[in-house]
């Protein structure tokens, strides 16, 4: 059963909304931007009503699967919860509907975590990522950061999530989901990231 459920939640995770979107409209989102296929790329291309549609998708396929596993008690136990949590996540990164070179699963993974635990910790990352982004704007006195300075503002975000999770002292199955979701995000954001490491290294 919970292989059932896992693969069904993948297929859900695999769909590209905001790319089949920005198709519809004669665009190509893999070729804006960073390359990525997600909600941001359709935004930057389309403007932020499609943009606002993209997100509302990738966030729909991984929140509504979970939840309505969890809803229906489907699940034999919280460790089944696991692969079945991850599942959407993994879908987006590696769709094969475009050759296991998805997106890089933010909106997802905020979907998911919504459904987890009834939104607290999608909106606990969302104020992490707010606080860096107001940082970010003083730090760069009002410019737009870099594709590179987003990814290490997702991933350094996520990684402090997992504080709050210990100090809350949430179930130890939830940390097995940040654990695996944290690998997915930087694995995706790997390239961005050693981009970023290169540009500050020419800087200095």
């Amino acid at each position: 059963m919970t292989f059932l459920l896992s693969a069904l939640c993948f297929l859900s995770g695999s769909l590209m909304f905001s790319y089949w979107i920005g198709l519809l409209l004669n665009v190509n989102i893999r070729k804006t931007g960073d390359g990525n296929p997600g909600a941001a790329n359709l935004w930057k291309k389309a403007g932020y009503k499609f943009g606002l549609l993209g997100i509302a998708g990738d966030f729909g396929k991984g929140f509504l699967p979970v939840w309505l596993i969890i809803k229906s008690g489907a699940v034999p136990s919280h460790k089944a919860l696991i692969p079945i949590a991850l599942a959407p996540i993994a879908g987006h990164a590696f769709s094969p509907f475009l050759k296991g070179n998805g997106g890089k699963g933010l909106a997802v993974s905020f979907g998911v975590w919504s459904a987890l635990t009834k939104f607290r910790i999608s909106l606990t990352y969302a104020v992490i990522l707010a606080c860096f982004y107001v940082l970010a704007k003083v730090v760069k006195k009002g410019k737009k950061t870099t594709s590179s300075e987003d990814s290490l503002q997702t991933t350094t975000g996520f990684l402090l999530l997992s504080l709050f999770l210990i100090f809350q002292k949430y179930p130890r199955f939830l940390l097995w989901i940040w654990l695996g979701n944290f690998i997915i995000l930087l694995w995706k954001n790997k390239k961005a990231l050693m981009r970023l490491k290169k540009e500050k290294h020419f800087t200095t």
